[in-house]
């Protein structure tokens, strides 16, 4: 029997031995957790600070500026800081525009007016077939610009003139504009679209499509006017409106181009034009027409009473050489507009009779921050209304709408009436 005995003690002592073989095991592992815990800690802290995140539209970086170490995709810290032209903090907004997709800075920058950077344009711009035939006074009107037109540059307009003598047809195609100011504050561009009339009669008119949101439209529209001889090509003119669309207002006016036809010739195939777009010509409201408002201002009531009476020498617009014109009239406080009223349209004639009365209930006292304007339209059926006129009335308008509308704030409940030349709308 003692042998027996002997085998069960040393079967009683394996468990023991095992647990604390375990208890040794578990003991390392949390060690070695621990341990491993701490190496990443200490690592995270000695990690330098992530890439410099950068938009891919904009170029702006949105990861803050005051990063320890600063890096950019695909650009060396030291190549980008010999790279980085000194800029003023006033013109951020055109450096954002200047960078490419990874928000560096171009190396080298194109001057504008240079005859090389001509010869390098012209190219891209027509086919090498028709590079010559574009005309030597726009490329000279280009290179020739002072300093101050430089500064009021509205861009270039391109377009091509040909005459079909097979169907005796005059051919206009307008191919693009370049270059053209943002008549958008917020968004820094515009939506550009060109009317285009054929001078003196005025009877051929028409439009390009709009196009959203840039500065460089390409339009490559092609406009055919048939029935116009070749003999009176000369004696022709056109003229461009370069205009923005604005879906809430009226189209801010971009600048013009007129192009007298005598001296071309159009006998030797398609000419290639290009052409500065200049502000639109201010003396011409001389030939807008005039128009006879009465006003009188209640102060009793607060009330504003507008009268459109009379319009004449209003300025040819139709084919048939008559217009149909209506007049709008905007009330504005604080050069905000808060009502309007417009008159019945008036069919085919130069000189309308309205006799129409509107009355403006005035937010405020006295009239020192309301204003009055009237839009002289000419109706058209399936098409937007062209403006003819315009004429503002208010304490800060010049001439003779300054001067009414003194009259009517010194001499309340009285009704005066007074002709107004009309300008350009």
């Amino acid at each position: 029997m003692a042998p027996i005995a002997t085998s069960r003690e040393e079967f009683d002592e394996i468990p023991t031995v095992v647990g604390i073989f375990s208890a040794f095991g578990l003991v390392f592992t949390v060690s070695l957790f621990a341990w491993i815990c701490c190496q990443r800690k200490s690592s995270k802290s000695n990690k330098t600070p992530p890439y410099k995140f950068v938009h891919v539209l904009k170029g702006v970086d949105i990861y803050p500026e005051n990063l320890n170490s600063k890096k950019k995709f695909g650009a060396d810290e030291k190549n980008d800081v010999k790279n980085k032209p000194a800029v003023p903090k006033n013109s951020l907004h055109l450096d954002l525009e200047k960078r490419d997709l990874n928000g560096n800075f171009p190396k080298t920058n194109l001057k504008a007016g240079s005859s090389s950077d001509l010869e390098n344009v012209t190219p891209k711009l027509f086919p090498e077939g028709e590079k010559e035939a574009v005309s030597p006074d726009s490329l000279k009107s280009s290179t020739s610009l002072s300093s101050e037109e430089k500064q009021e540059k509205l861009g270039t307009l391109f377009f091509s003139l040909e005459y079909n003598f097979e169907k005796k047809a005059f051919v206009v195609n307008i191919k693009e504009a370049r270059g053209l100011p943002a008549m958008d504050e917020q968004s820094m561009t515009s939506d550009p679209y060109i009317k285009m009339t054929i001078l003196p009669e005025k009877k051929h008119k028409v439009k390009t499509r709009v196009l959203r949101k840039t500065l460089d439209p390409a339009f490559d529209e092609t406009f055919t006017f048939y029935g116009i001889p070749y003999t009176q090509i000369q004696e022709l003119a056109l003229h461009f409106t370069i205009l923005s669309f604005d879906r809430f207002s009226r189209d801010d006016i971009i600048g013009e181009v007129l192009i007298p036809l005598s001296g071309i010739e159009l006998s030797d195939g398609k000419m290639l034009m290009s052409r500065e777009i200049i502000k639109r010509n201010v003396r011409k409201s001389s030939g807008r027409g005039e128009l006879l408002i009465s006003l009188c201002y209640q102060s009793t009531t607060n009330t504003l009473t507008v009268v459109v009476l009379k319009a004449r020498h209003l300025p040819k617009s139709d084919v048939s050489g008559l217009s149909d014109p209506y007049v709008k009239v905007n009330l504005y406080y604080a050069k905000k507009r808060i009502s309007k009223k417009k008159t019945h349209v008036k069919k085919c004639t130069p000189n309308a009779v309205f006799n129409e009365l509107f009355v403006f209930d005035i937010p405020c006292e006295g009239l020192e921050e309301i204003s009055v304007e009237f839009l002289v339209l000419d109706s058209e059926r399936g098409s937007r209304n062209e403006v003819i006129g315009r004429l503002v009335l208010g304490a800060a308008a010049e001439g003779s709408g300054g001067e009414h509308w003194k009259e009517i704030c010194d001499f309340p409940r009285r009704q005066i009436a007074k002709w107004h030349m009309l300008c350009d709308g």
